[in-house]
């Protein structure tokens, strides 16, 4: 068993050190926010004070911030991972970014003589609460090898996506396709709700035939259909509309830089933003559904 040092201690972070801690790892983590830290010392992490303390002794050191800056931040400078991590350890991004930034982390890493993987994860809060996220891993075969034992308690599914930044660029596409499936789903259902569908009787077909998606599987805007749906709780977040106006924004931004045209994202990307601007950005982003059917309030 390993000494692992984790930074971010999130809707994200918290559940994927608690699968590392059953699997018999000892995880040091730090987290800016105090309560985090304490919840996920409930669950057997090592609270520390700082990213210098989690990294004492660790053999590995993950890295779950919600943006490339923090990422940029929790990485660089004098109270850094780079200059503060002993010689060997590996490093392992999980955060959502931009490519640039993660190219940045990859360049910086070896320039300091670190092994460095982008590896973005898929699956939300469940997922990293049941230990079956998705990993999109960029970086070098061998050292994806290396770091496949550590990855294994949290995940389903461990995909080596090719070089450098390539993590990062399948969670950006991928993440592009679940929010336009999820406006899709979302003027689905209220249009066949219009038209005097009953709601289960219209997910058990869509689920079935050519429309269906994850996100009407997991989010159906409606609540009493799906279990997991965070309408049946008001749209309390499993994956907030903030993060998914982030992580789109990073799809228009790598369309902006590749001259791709993306005409859909572009239009899920203002819905997004209307929530954003009302006050709910940190509620569910499923609540999207309110702008298709008028209801929605901040």
């Amino acid at each position: 068993m390993a000494t692992i040092a984790w930074i971010g201690l999130g809707n994200m972070g918290h559940p994927m050190t608690a699968n590392l801690v059953r699997a018999g790892h000892t995880v040091r983590g730090f987290d800016l926010s105090a309560p985090a830290l304490e919840a996920a010392a409930a669950d057997g992490v090592v609270a520390v004070g700082s990213s210098t303390e989690a990294l004492e002794g660790a053999e590995i050191a993950f890295t779950m911030l919600p943006r490339g800056e923090h990422a940029l931040a929790a990485y660089q400078g004098p109270e850094g991972i780079f200059a503060n991590a002993a010689p060997g350890t590996l490093l392992i991004d999980c955060s959502t970014i931009d490519v640039a930034s993660a190219r940045t982390l990859h360049d910086e890493a070896a320039a300091a003589g670190f092994e460095f993987l982008d590896a973005p994860v898929s699956g939300g809060i469940a997922g990293a609460q049941k230990g079956t996220l998705a990993f999109m891993i960029g970086g070098e075969s061998a050292v994806v090898e290396k770091a496949r034992p550590f990855i294994e308690p949290m995940a389903g599914n461990i995909i080596a996506t090719g070089e450098a930044t390539t993590g990062q660029a399948a969670k950006i596409c991928n993440n592009l396709m679940l929010f336009i499936n999820m406006v899709s789903s979302s003027e689905a259902a209220v249009l066949a709700d219009r038209l005097g569908l009953d709601h289960e009787v219209f997910y058990s077909i869509a689920t079935v035939s050519s429309g269906d998606s994850w996100p009407l599987r997991t989010w159906y805007p409606y609540p009493g259909v799906v279990e997991s749906s965070p309408a049946n709780h008001d749209f309390a977040p499993t994956f907030t509309a903030d993060l998914a106006n982030k992580d789109i924004r990073l799809a228009l931004a790598a369309a902006e830089e590749t001259d791709t045209p993306l005409v859909l994202g572009s239009i899920v990307q203002e819905m997004l933003q209307k929530v954003s601007d009302a006050g709910a950005g940190d509620r569910d982003c499923s609540i999207v559904k309110k702008l298709v059917d008028g209801s929605f309030e901040s």
